[in-house]
C-alpha cells in the first residue's frame, strides 16, 4: 500500500504536512530480509496509478525481486498514519476494494513458490478478501508440495475481523512450519488459553517453531523441544509500526543463515528495536553493519 504519515505530533485533522511512502507487512519483511543479505521476492497487486508505481519502485529499489500485478480496475490501497502523542501512533487503512484486495491464486507466477527456500505469508492478506485468502492458501499448498518451508505471521487486524477469522487464521497456522505472533494473537488462535499454551499446542500439532513476540520484553521461541527466551532492548521509541515485521525479517534471516535459536532471537530483537527508533514502517530496517553499530562491541558476535 501507499503510506502517508504526519511529520509532526498531532492529529490528522490538524496536520498541514504529510510524508508519502509505502508500507505493508509482507513488503516490510522482504525489504528487511534483503538488507540482511537474503535474496527476497515479493508478490503483490497495485492499481494502475502513480501510487502503484511508487510501491513498485520503492520495493524494487531495495533490491527485492518484484512480481507485481497492475490492476486497471482498482486503486492502490492506502494507509494514513498519525502520532497523537510522542508515545503513540494511530493507523487508518483504506484497502476495501483496492487492487491488493483483488489478489487471487491466478496471480501466483508459475514456479515462483517452488523455487524458494522459504515462503512467508501473513494473516493480513488472508483476511483482506476471499480471493486473497485463496491466494495465500494456494501458495502454502504449493510450498508444502514442493518441500518449501512456510512462515506465517498471525498479524491479526481487528478491522479485518470476521466471524470466521479465528478459524481461517488457525487453519493457516496449522499448515505452517514457523508461526510468529504476539500474546493476543496466539491467544486468538486458541481462545481461553495463554499464549504459552497456544504455542505448545501448535508444536504438539506438528508446527516446527513458534515465536512469541513481546516487544520491549523480548521474545520466546518454542523450537526443537526447547523454550528459548531472549531479552529485548531498551530504546527511545518513536514509532512501533513495522517493528514486528523487522523482527520477523531478523529471525528468518538468522534461520536461513543457520544460526541457532538464541542467536536468531537476539538478531530479531535488535532489528525490531532499531525499527522503533525512527518514523516509517521499514526505512530503518538494519543491515548487518547497522546491527554491529547498534549492539555492544563486546556483545553477541552473531549480531556483528
Amino acid at each position: 500500500m501507499a503510506l502517508m504519515r504526519t511529520r509532526e505530533i498531532g492529529s490528522l485533522r490538524h496536520a498541514t504536512d504529510l510524508a508519502l511512502g509505502i508500507g505493508g507487512a509482507e513488503s516490510n519483511v522482504a525489504i528487511g530480509l534483503r538488507r540482511l543479505g537474503v535474496d527476497a521476492s515479493w508478490l503483490g497487486r497495485v492499481g494502475d496509478d502513480p501510487l502503484g508505481e511508487r510501491v513498485q519502485r520503492e520495493i524494487r529499489a531495495e533490491g527485492v525481486d518484484v512480481r507485481c500485478v497492475v490492476d486497471a480496475d482498482a486503486p492502490t490501497g492506502l494507509m494514513l498514519k498519525e502520532r497523537p502523542s510522542a508515545s503513540s501512533t494511530a493507523v487508518f487503512y483504506y484497502r476495501a476494494a483496492s487492487a491488493g484486495s483483488r489478489l487471487s491464486p491466478d496471480d501466483l507466477p508459475e514456479g515462483w513458490v517452488e523455487e524458494a527456500d522459504l515462503l512467508h505469508v501473513t494473516g493480513i492478506s488472508a483476511l483482506v478478501s476471499a480471493s486473497a485468502r485463496d491466494c495465500v492458501a494456494e501458495a502454502i499448498l504449493r510450498a508444502k508440495n514442493a518441500g518449501v518451508r512456510v512462515s506465517f505471521d498471525v498479524n491479526y487486524r481487528s478491522a479485518l475481523g470476521s466471524p470466521a477469522a479465528d478459524d481461517e487464521l488457525r487453519a493457516l497456522a496449522a499448515r505452517a512450519d514457523i508461526v510468529f505472533g504476539g500474546d493476543d494473537e496466539l491467544q486468538f488462535l486458541r481462545p481461553g488459553h495463554s499464549a504459552e499454551a497456544a504455542a505448545r499446542h501448535l508444536i504438539d500439532e506438528g508446527c516446527g517453531e513458534v515465536v512469541l513476540k513481546r516487544g520491549a520484553d523480548g521474545a520466546t521461541a518454542y523450537v526443537d523441544g526447547d523454550v528459548v527466551h531472549s531479552p529485548g532492548f531498551v530504546v527511545d521509541v518513536v514509532d512501533t509500526v513495522g517493528a514486528g515485521d523487522a523482527f520477523v525479517a531478523g529471525y528468518l534471516s538468522g534461520l536461513l543463515a543457520g544460526l541457532d535459536p538464541p542467536s536468531r532471537l537476539a538478531r530479531a530483537n535488535a532489528c525490531g528495536a532499531m525499527l522503533c527508533m525512527t518514523p516509517g514502517d521499514w526505512e530503518s530496517s538494519p543491515t548487518l553493519r547497522d546491527l554491529a553499530r547498534f549492539c555492544d562491541p563486546d556483545g553477541d558476535p552473531v549480531l556483528r
